[in-house]
């Protein structure tokens, strides 16, 4: 669980009506002590939004007719809506879900027969602009509220009922890899995680709830303080030369950087807990024998603390690069696979519905301005350079 302070603004003196699908525990406690109302009104309130899926205040009968009341002034429970589901032939599915502000992201749930993984957005886009994923070609809107990320989950739950049987539940595993960077969300990212977490919430393991990261070092670090969620790492090249040309925040946090904040982040896990270093190959570009025995140089040290995930390029209109040959793709898995390493090939899954690895690319309006303020404050936070976007 982690303990990252949550500011809820949610009292009753508050000037828009909070979400409550966005509080985590201790959020939703304070929430109901500021209304005067002991903490297990936390308790009711998370089982019915979260195990029973109660939409209204109304529905809500173990509350009181005056509490009822009061939520209904100064509270809701709103989440993305789904405009559109397309269904992909080996299974996988893509929701187009819609924000009140108008804008669309895209989430993906994964069947398989022993799980089902669903990956969700952070961003409505992306401004780290890494070159072979259609998110970052579609610019950036702005940051998703914690309500919005756990409203993904919340309404994939929901259109998964009956689809799902051979299992007690459909999503078994959650992972922030769609739309954005998690890690410059922070602030909302990490109370959605609590909720996710959470056994009043949707009570998934901390193994089974991935992070994706390009690499922004101080956020993994600050990471470390308050949560030990399953890390992934978006390394892609096994040198800073070709990681600054397909990851442009390398040139900010290179790879020896990147790579000691894995080292403290494993250091706050237990032996047994590994991160996931992801590697998509293309063709021509990093996916030589050569490069496979740089990575297993790179991460020598790692070895048994990574996973490595080898990700056959995903094409999409314009990027300029090409999927590699099985051939070529399984020699560059063999090669790690001798060097010792622990190396898994991910198959290529909802490609016929632009739901595979780095196709997400929503559907919203970038507004200049709105990206270059927000890349301004990055700047000024040390996060990105000039030259990273």
């Amino acid at each position: 669980m982690t303990t990252a302070a949550v500011t809820t603004n949610a009292g009753p003196d508050a000037a828009r009506p909070v979400n409550l699908i966005g509080l985590p525990r201790a959020a939703l406690e304070q929430f109901f002590a500021e209304l005067g109302e002991r903490p297990f009104r936390a308790v009711q309130v998370m089982k019915w939004l979260h195990h029973r899926g109660a939409d209204d205040f109304a529905s809500m009968t173990d509350l009181s007719r005056v509490l009822r009341a009061r939520l209904e002034e100064m509270a809701v429970v709103a989440m993305p809506e789904v405009m559109t589901e397309n269904v992909s032939t080996d299974g996988t599915r893509k929701w187009l879900m819609g924000l009140d502000d108008g804008q669309r992201i895209e989430v993906v749930f994964i069947p398989e027969k022993d799980r089902g993984t669903l990956c969700i957005s952070s961003q409505v886009g992306c401004a780290l602009d890494c070159s072979f994923c259609a998110t970052g070609k579609q610019g950036f809107n702005r940051n998703l509220t914690t309500a919005e990320i756990v409203g993904q989950v919340r309404q994939a739950s929901r259109r998964l009922q009956g689809v799902v049987t051979d299992r007690d539940r459909a999503i078994t595993n959650i992972v922030l890899m769609g739309m954005g960077e998690p890690l410059l969300n922070f602030d909302a990212v990490l109370p959605a995680i609590d909720i996710l977490l959470d056994d009043l919430g949707y009570g998934i393991s901390k193994r089974r709830l991935t992070l994706s990261t390009a690499g922004v070092v101080p956020a993994i670090l600050r990471l470390a303080e308050v949560t030990d969620v399953a890390l992934a790492i978006s390394l892609h090249a096994p040198d800073d030369t070709l990681r600054d040309q397909l990851v442009p925040i390398n040139r900010r946090y290179p790879i020896a950087e990147l790579l000691d904040a894995v080292r403290t982040y494993l250091g706050k896990l237990g032996d047994w807990r590994s991160v996931t270093i992801e590697y998509t190959l293309m063709d021509g570009v990093n996916d030589s024998l050569e490069q496979a025995e740089a990575l297993a140089n790179l991460l020598t040290d790692l070895r048994e603390r990574s996973k490595i995930n080898l990700i056959p390029f995903n094409p999409f209109p314009g990027s300029g690069y090409r999927r590699p040959s099985e051939a070529r793709v399984r020699a560059f898995q063999t090669h790690l696979l001798e060097r010792g390493f622990a190396t898994m090939l991910r198959t290529t899954r909802g490609e016929d519905i632009d739901a595979a690895c780095g196709q997400l690319a929503g559907n919203f309006e970038d507004r200049t301005r709105r990206r270059e303020r927000y890349i301004a404050r990055l700047k000024d936070h040390g996060v990105i350079t000039h030259q990273t976007v």
